[in-house]
Order: C-alpha cells, then structure tokens, then sequence
C-alpha cells in the first residue's frame, strides 16, 4: 500500500478529483483518503512514481514523499 500526503486536498470534492486521478491510471486501484490528515492510501499494482504523477497533474502536488 502506498502513502501520499497532499496538503491542498480539503474538501469532498477534492478527494474525489485525486481518486479519479489515480483510477486514470489504475482502475483497479483501492483508495482510501483521509481529509482531515490529507492522507491518501492506494493499493495498487503501478509504480508509486506513475501515481504521484497522476495526482500532481490533477492539480494536487503530493508534498511528502510516497511511501509504499
């Protein structure tokens, strides 16, 4: 499971244009999003690097490094 920490994420709106993002690249993908912490979990098959690229294009740069 990969981690992301994404601080300009802050309402329901938010959370679900990053989830969109990630399910561009995997639809598969199962994403958990913590608001309050701005905390985004992904189980995912792809490379962590392709998705904090989804997420920043989006419009949501992932400020903490991804873990996973």
């Amino acid at each position: 499971m990969y981690e992301f920490q994404v601080e300009k994420m802050n309402c329901g709106g938010c959370a679900s244009r990053v989830t969109k993002a990630i399910h561009g690249v995997d639809s598969l993908a199962k994403v958990e999003i913590e608001l309050k912490s701005k905390k985004v979990y992904v189980e995912s098959n792809i490379d962590v690097k392709t998705l904090a690229a989804a997420v920043i294009e989006a419009g949501y740069p992932v400020v903490a490094g991804a873990t996973g």
